[in-house]
């Protein structure tokens, strides 16, 4: 018998070889669909923290602020000198200072601060509430409805603004709240992907803005992140 006759007719080698092989694992297709989208999300955090790096480096103060009061998020005595500043240059008329450890009194913040007496006197107020950001939103927005306040200066530093501004625009609305960023590195003319303290500090503050960002779309409902709230749940 030739070979064109053994040959089945119709029936080509790369059909008999298609007709082998063995269908395709639903389990592989699974593990790289879930790589993909997790290489999706890698690609999407990568280019969201260098549009939220970018918008740091961009933020500066306004020069000539002017508001009905001024809250200082407290983090570092550099900020609450600057916010002293603006209070006694009249930028603001009141000044909170935000999140003080229960420990510090008015007082050793007057001297460190190096201002008068009856300075805090008349226009300092101190909140001592607040454990973290979410708590300096709920407290600065008690204070301001318990003094009518619409427009409030924020003192922080620059990276921490976005998120600080998220969770006052959560808490309070109908104030409108004016940005003046405290500068420690300037991340504009600086390489800041080449120093590792500003960069951890960056990333971290990112993850906690998108962590709050999910969780305002959400509206999942959280801690107050106010002393006496969590001392109540304490209690309980």
């Amino acid at each position: 018998m030739s070979g064109r006759e053994r040959a089945r007719p119709g029936k080509s080698l790369s059909g008999r070889i298609a007709g082998k092989r063995r269908p395709r694992d639903p389990a592989r297709l699974a593990v790289r669909a879930f790589l993909f989208c997790l290489l999706l999300l890698a690609v999407a955090a990568v280019i969201g923290f260098l549009y939220f790096a970018e918008a740091v480096a961009s933020l500066e103060a306004p020069v000539n602020p002017e508001a009905d009061a001024i809250v200082v998020l407290t983090g570092g005595y550099q900020r609450i000198d600057h916010a002293v500043g603006l209070l006694e240059s009249g930028a603001g008329g009141r000044l909170l200072i935000s999140g003080v450890n229960p420990a510090t009194s008015g007082n050793q913040l007057r001297k460190l601060t190096q201002s008068s007496p009856t300075l805090f006197e008349c226009c300092v107020d101190m909140g001592y509430d607040a454990v973290d950001t979410l708590g300096n939103a709920n407290e600065t927005a008690r204070w301001i409805s318990d003094h009518g306040f619409r427009r409030v200066l924020v003192v922080t530093n620059n990276y921490h603004m976005p998120r600080s501004l998220l969770e006052l625009k959560l808490s309070d609305a109908r104030t409108e709240f004016i940005a003046y960023p405290v500068v420690n590195t300037d991340l504009k003319n600086d390489n800041w992907l080449r120093r590792p303290l500003v960069l951890r500090v960056l990333v971290s503050e990112y993850l906690k803005y998108s962590v709050a960002r999910l969780r305002a779309f959400a509206g999942a409902r959280t801690a107050t992140g106010l002393r006496g709230d969590l001392a109540g749940i304490a209690g309980d």
